[in-house]
């Protein structure tokens, strides 16, 4: 029993929710959905806590990056109650987990989100690389608790094969980082304005110089480097000045596009809060897609056997699911279910001009569309490179009105201006409304935003707008409705643009003025734990969530054990997450409180909202939100962790390495994951087999060396063999390096052929690739005769001094190497890109490159490094 002078006083019943007027929200996160407690809006909710990864062979468990659970009190005193509420039932304290065994995040058979329970601690979880992921991280010192020899056959003797132990069993997705420029110096930067924005995360690569292609003799055979006969007096000096005038095009174009770049960051008062946005805007819609054309006549679905004679409103909508015949959403029934119902309604208003009545799915035979489908898909694959690129040229040209806009007299590219094409809803994870038929967007669907002066600009189908607005104190250029989630969609301007710069710029700016007032915030919300005010108490609670645990709100909670809880639940994308957290006694006393006398369905939280605690929250500093928490703490932790782990004296990959264990941590402490790809395996087989192949050219060095001299055989670092090289890896090795050179061999024959004939010029005989197949041959037999005989003869002769500088610089590459491996190991269950692209300040990873001369392209693909210019130009000593 509580005595009531420990709970919080009852306050009057939350206030009804207002329906929306329809309108879009300002900050482009509307939904034409009511909101509820804790739950409005995602950005304000704190991530679930994150479980250790089970690959992370360099990344310590996350758990123990928590803070030190408070001394436990048994005592439930009545001190400790709050006041006025209602009697107390008898009930569990932990969250209900049926069927749950083990700490794991794993999707539900049906995709369906569990209800709600009044059990529980209403959290939800945030699996997905959405930018909603924002959540804060829990300080790191917080625990948690969680329930022979070979045959004698006339060959040589198979080596026995040496266990390479730094190497595991590696599985990911990433791809090798890839030699890169240097970032650029200070003020020099090009900013990239034609980047697309994805998420993609890819290191860039730098252009590798092509070699010049080989002269070709009469009879087509390739001449040797010695044999090149020379050019005419001149020629050389023609190629000279060519080139000259190719440098200095491009650099005056380079100079032109910088000169171009709007550094707004430049400016003063760049970094302003101000409402208005924008003072003249002008643009020319969106681009719709085409309307549909008709299948021709002899392509029809079937039913039960017959062919159906389909008008277009329902051809098309069979043709969406015809498409995907081939795909795992055909085989999914909630897929298939969804898909039906609103196809049904398609045909009553739409039905089949032969009179056949569709009744049954089970009866459909979309095969004939799809079996069109795909020879169609063929068609285009087989297209020519200059075919291709007048198809791309066209289309450009349709679109390369709507891609720009001139914002304040500068033109900027816009983001998202296409349209989304009708469809079938395909969703994340087991979402219940996959399969649903997303209607086509009118004219009539879309609202743009234009300055008051600028022309109204006409839609590329025919329609009128929906609306024609003049607000320039929000950034989006246009939106609409879409009719499966009802939610708003935005078109806004492209990732590089001066507003969505400046909006980052603020966000981490606001982030950083929070140091000034955290403290007082935690200080007050650790008194308020204990205040007689049920939603005082309450608020106080949800902000000791989303600053030191990282959970967002959302679900249930089960039996009980001591002061710990245990969160399982459907997270976004319907991934389950299941974790068991330990936190102070009075937040364990207080979900209890908080349980009493509610059933299932009721909210946990029922005295607080988003809202009210953002406006809590305002009180303490302008603009102040919680989703401000999430990136203050994931910055914050960000770097520390760099300052405390990067190696000062190491090599670029191991400060490489360092970096991204800093930003798997964060990942993991946000909950940022991802399910292990399906081609990981895959992809991993070829690093494996690439670092087997290093190993082999050492190993052929080693020998080389042993063939000239056998004294290096007593040198230890000659000495000893590689790992994993025994006789059966070094004959598979060498066959499939056959075979690659074989089909090397083949594709530069067809290539050369085809260059000939495009020039009017005789093909090469057959035989020529028959003698090239035949010194390929003739090369790896002689390599075969080599195993097990210590021996190597290279191609070119070199002194020995130049091999042991061969073989040292194959040393560090192997070590670069391995190191890669197990740093994409640690990560392939970890989304590194979410966080890095919207909670971690950017100038802390630029000033980092910077301080340890790692090149920031190795770090930032081409999208981020358009979405920051205004971090690239941060000194080496910046701190967050």
């Amino acid at each position: 029993m509580y005595s009531d002078d420990d709970r919080p006083l009852a306050a009057k019943p939350s206030t009804p929710r207002g329906a929306q007027n329809g309108r879009a929200a300002q900050n482009g996160n509307g939904r034409l959905s009511s909101d509820s407690p804790m739950s409005d809006d995602d950005d304000d909710m704190p991530l679930s806590q994150a479980t250790r990864t089970k690959s992370e062979p360099i990344t310590p468990d996350a758990r123990q990056l928590k803070r030190k659970k408070v001394v436990e009190s048994d005592s439930s005193s009545d001190d400790d109650k709050p006041l006025a509420s209602s009697p107390v039932k008898a009930r569990s304290a932990a969250i209900s987990m049926p069927g749950a065994v083990e700490s794991t995040t794993t999707k539900t058979a049906n995709g369906t989100r569990a209800s709600r329970s009044s059990k529980a601690v209403v959290v939800s979880d945030d699996n997905t690389d959405d930018d909603d992921d924002d959540a804060p991280l829990m300080k790191p010192k917080t625990k948690t608790v969680a329930n022979g020899k070979a045959k004698a056959n006339g060959r040589p003797p198979k080596k026995k094969m040496k266990q390479e132990d730094s190497d595991p069993d590696i599985e990911s997705e990433d791809e090798t980082p890839r030699p890169t420029k240097k970032a650029h110096s200070r003020g020099k930067r090009k900013v990239e304005s034609d980047a697309d924005d994805s998420d993609d995360d890819k290191p860039l690569t730098k252009k590798r110089a092509t070699k010049a292609s080989t002269a070709k003799k009469a009879n087509g055979k390739a001449e040797a480097s010695g044999d090149v006969k020379p050019k005419k007096r001149g020629a050389k000096k023609e190629d000279k000045d060519e080139d000259a005038k190719k440098a200095a095009k491009k650099k005056k174009e380079e100079e032109e596009e910088e000169e171009a770049t709007y550094k707004w960051w430049e400016q003063q008062n760049a970094d302003r809060d101000g409402s208005m946005k924008w003072m003249t805007l002008e643009h020319n819609g969106v681009y719709f897609p085409p309307p549909y054309e008709p299948l021709p006549k002899h392509v029809k679905m079937k039913y039960n056997g017959e062919p159906v004679d389909l008008p277009p409103e329902s051809e098309e909508v069979a043709g969406f699911y015809a498409a995907l015949l081939g795909s795992p959403h055909a085989q999914d029934a909630v897929f298939n279910k969804n898909f039906f119902d609103d196809f049904l309604k398609v045909l009553k208003k739409n039905p089949p001009r032969n009179d056949i009545k569709i009744t049954k799915f089970e009866l459909c035979d979309f095969r004939p569309m799809y079996e069109y489908f795909e020879a169609e898909k063929e068609k285009k694959k087989s297209m020519t490179a200059a075919e291709k690129k007048a198809a791309k040229a066209a289309k450009d040209e349709l679109e390369a009105p709507y891609a720009f806009c001139y914002l304040d007299g500068r033109k900027e590219k816009v983001g998202n201006f296409r349209i989304e094409p009708p469809g079938l809803f395909r969703g994340r994870g087991d979402h219940p409304k996959k399969g649903a038929l997303k209607l086509r967007v009118r004219p009539e669907d879309v609202t743009i935003n234009i300055g008051k002066d600028a022309p109204v600009p006409k839609p590329n189908v025919p329609g009128n707008w929906k609306e024609v607005v003049h607000d320039n104190t929000v950034t989006w250029l246009a939106n609409w409705v879409e009719n499966v989630n009802g939610n708003y969609k935005y078109v806004f301007l492209a990732a590089g643009s001066s507003l969505k710069g400046q909006s980052d710029m603020q966000k981490f700016e606001k982030a950083r003025e929070l140091k000034k007032h955290v403290d007082t915030i935690r200080a007050d919300y650790n008194r308020d734990l204990k205040n007689k005010q049920m939603m005082e108490r309450q608020r106080a609670t949800a902000m000791y969530f989303i600053d030191k645990l990282a959970l967002r709100a959302g679900n249930e909670k089960g039996e009980d054990e001591a002061d710990t809880l245990v969160f399982d639940f459907l997270g976004k994308d319907s991934i389950r997450y299941y974790n068991e957290v330990q936190v102070e006694d009075q937040v364990y006393k207080n979900i209890r409180i908080f349980k009493d006398n509610k059933d299932d369905g009721d909210e946990l939280f029922d005295r607080v909202n988003t809202g009210a605690l953002n406006k809590h929250l305002a009180s303490y500093m302008k603009g102040l939100t919680a989703k401000v928490f999430r990136t203050f703490n994931a910055s914050l932790t960000f770097q520390d962790l760099l300052d405390r782990g990067t190696p000062e004296k190491g090599t670029v990959q191991e400060k490489l390495n360092a970096y991204n264990h800093a930003n798997r941590m964060v990942a993991i402490l946000c909950n940022h994951q991802r399910a292990v790809p399906k081609s990981h395996e895959q992809s991993m087989s070829k690093m494996r087999e690439k670092l087997r192949g290093l190993k082999y050219e050492r190993m052929k060095l080693r020998h080389a060396l042993f063939a000239i001299d056998p004294k290096y055989k007593k040198k230890k670092k000659y000495s000893e063999p590689e790992s994993d090289l025994d006789d059966d890896a070094i004959a598979s090795h060498e066959e499939t390096m056959k075979a690659k050179d074989i089909e090397k061999a083949e594709k530069k024959f067809q290539k050369d052929n085809e260059k000939l004939e495009a020039e009017g010029k005789k093909s090469q005989d057959d035989s020529v690739l028959k003698d090239k197949i035949k010194e390929i041959e003739a090369e790896y037999k002689r390599l075969k005769k080599e195993r097990g005989t210590e021996k190597h003869t290279l191609k070119k002769e070199r002194p020995t001094e130049k091999i042991e500088e061969a073989i040292d610089k194959l040393d560090e590459k192997i070590k670069t190497f391995k190191l890669q491996m197990e740093d994409r190991e640690a990560g392939k269950e970890v989304a590194l890109s979410t966080s890095k692209i919207n909670y971690l300040d950017p100038r802390i990873t630029v000033a980092w490159c910077k301080a340890h001369d790692v090149p920031v392209e190795k770090l930032f693909s081409k999208t981020l490094l358009t979405k920051f210019p205004w971090a690239m130009e941060v000194d080496p000593d910046w701190k967050f």
